[in-house]
């Protein structure tokens, strides 16, 4: 690959994932200042040359102890802007987590539909293309930009995980709500095809109002089986536990979670510690700074996502498609 017009580019809350995802490229972050002022306001700039290049910046857009999210996607935003400003040919936001992807409709009277209101504060700084895994809603989040989006999906991380693990044994797929089923049954038929073995589906029923969560049904064959349960994301880790008690109620044989993200707020120590679960695997699209369970912490499997990242900036820099990547 011509590196010679690719620059990447990480912001300081980010840089071991920027770091990780430049060494899988073979090239160089660029340098770049990010400066604090006593009234709480910042700024960001390149300190290299970026006119005319193909430039991408990495940002993942969580919370952590010292900026919020919103701290986050004001400083990415705005270095994009300067980037813009400083004439890049085009600019990438890489953006391995995107936040407000769950408030992607209405359902209340006058709810905002934030997913779209994020699309359009990328746009209006000039952001050419926006490159992210696993989001909540991908049709949602594919309706709300109008510039470029390339999504990159983590089950081929988790098909390499879990085979190994299942080959021998009679495995069952378990989409936590009924909204997940596409892609627990994606994966499913995936799993299927890597161990050449009949891969079992099952949903739990769920109904969210107000903040309280309800249901406890689960559709499917569980018992003597491993269990398989998937989902884009873990926050408090509520669903995925009400989903593993249920197997486990069933006769479920093990019981795994794996999802994309692992934000782990609220009681997501005491969830991950519960003894339904054997075994949480996410990416490190978010650090698990959050768990501080020994009994959670050694649960957790945490898996590279860097390298999808690098193979598809690549492509994206190239001309070609990252299809591949989401078939591998």
């Amino acid at each position: 690959m011509n590196n010679e017009n690719l620059m990447l580019f990480t912001l300081n809350a980010s840089r071991v994932l920027g770091e990780g995802i430049s060494q899988k490229l073979g090239i160089s972050l660029s340098e770049h200042e990010e400066r604090e002022f006593e009234d709480g306001e910042h700024k960001s700039r390149p300190l290299v040359n970026v006119r005319g290049r193909d430039v991408f910046v990495v940002q993942s857009l969580h919370a952590d102890a010292e900026q919020s999210v919103n701290d986050k996607l004001c400083r990415l935003l705005f270095f994009i802007g300067a980037l813009r400003d400083a004439s890049a040919g085009s600019v990438t936001a890489v953006v391995p987590y995107l936040c407000y992807a769950r408030k992607d409709r209405k359902s209340k009277p006058r709810d905002p539909v934030t997913t779209r209101y994020i699309a359009s504060l990328f746009e209006a700084v000039g952001t050419d293309r926006v490159l992210t895994l696993d989001v909540h809603n991908l049709a949602a989040f594919q309706n709300a930009f109008r510039c470029h989006t390339d999504h990159l999906e983590a089950k081929s991380l988790f098909i390499r995980y879990f085979v190994p693990l299942v080959r021998n044994e009679e495995v069952v797929v378990v989409s936590p709500d009924v909204g997940g089923i596409k892609r627990a049954e994606q994966f499913r038929q995936a799993l299927e095809i890597a161990t050449g073995k009949t891969v079992l589906s099952a949903f739990m029923e769920k109904y969210r109002s107000k903040g309280v969560v309800s249901g406890e049904r689960l559709v499917g064959e569980v018992e003597g089986k491993v269990a398989i349960i998937i989902d884009d994301l873990i926050s408090t880790g509520g669903t995925i536990l009400r989903t593993a008690l249920a197997c486990r109620r069933l006769g479920a044989k093990n019981v795994y979670a794996a999802a994309s993200h692992g934000v782990f707020v609220g009681a997501a120590n005491e969830v991950l510690a519960n003894e339904a679960l054997d075994r949480v695997i996410v990416t490190n699209t978010i650090p698990p700074f959050r768990l501080n369970s020994e009994v959670a912490r050694s649960k957790l499997e945490v898996l590279d996502a860097t390298p999808l990242f690098a193979a598809a900036i690549a492509r994206i820099h190239t001309g070609e498609s990252i299809v591949a990547l989401l078939e591998e």
